[in-house]
């Protein structure tokens, strides 16, 4: 079954984001330290306790910091697996799948700001902005023209997307 180019260029974009969200996943595990003490550092009542006695006294401390590593597995995990199977029902057509796949990029977009906004590591807010730009880059092909007329089952291949007869 041949499928638009558009259709073609989102399956290969989804694989760039789950390689972001995995190096993401990874990094959260490698430098938790360095998210704990951002967290620490973005709140008045414990910057006194990071300064006096570091990431040990917060860890002791009558305030658990956030567990940033199962947060991130499960969202990696979750949010993954319902692109993939809402992408399969894509390339077969289904119209609710792309609005679905819309909603939750929009809610990771929204997620990948709300992110950037609690000042993490550099590293982070360097992979959050390319990751918004590759669920910008995603939607656009979700929506381009001739991945619609597939989904509406109009689709014809020209040009460079006909298949060629040997």
């Amino acid at each position: 079954m041949s499928q638009p180019a558009s259709l073609t260029r989102l399956l290969w974009t989804q694989w760039v984001l789950y390689a972001l969200g995995l190096l993401t996943t990874v990094l959260t595990w490698a430098r938790e330290d360095d998210l704990v003490r951002a967290w620490a550092e973005g709140r008045a009542d414990l910057r006194r306790t990071l300064a006096t006695g570091g990431l040990e006294a917060i860890r002791s401390g009558g305030i658990a910091p956030p567990a940033f590593v199962p947060v991130a597995v499960v969202l990696f995990v979750v949010l993954a697996s319902l692109v993939w199977v809402l992408l399969a029902f894509v390339r077969v057509g289904y119209g609710w799948a792309r609005l679905t796949i819309t909603g939750v990029l929009v809610f990771m977009a929204v997620a990948t700001v709300a992110g950037i906004r609690t000042s993490p590591p550099s590293l982070f807010v360097a992979l959050a902005a390319v990751s918004f730009l590759v669920e910008l880059v995603m939607l656009a092909f979700l929506w381009h023209r001739d991945t619609s007329a597939h989904v509406r089952g109009t689709w014809q291949p020209s040009g460079a997307d006909a298949p060629t007869t040997v």
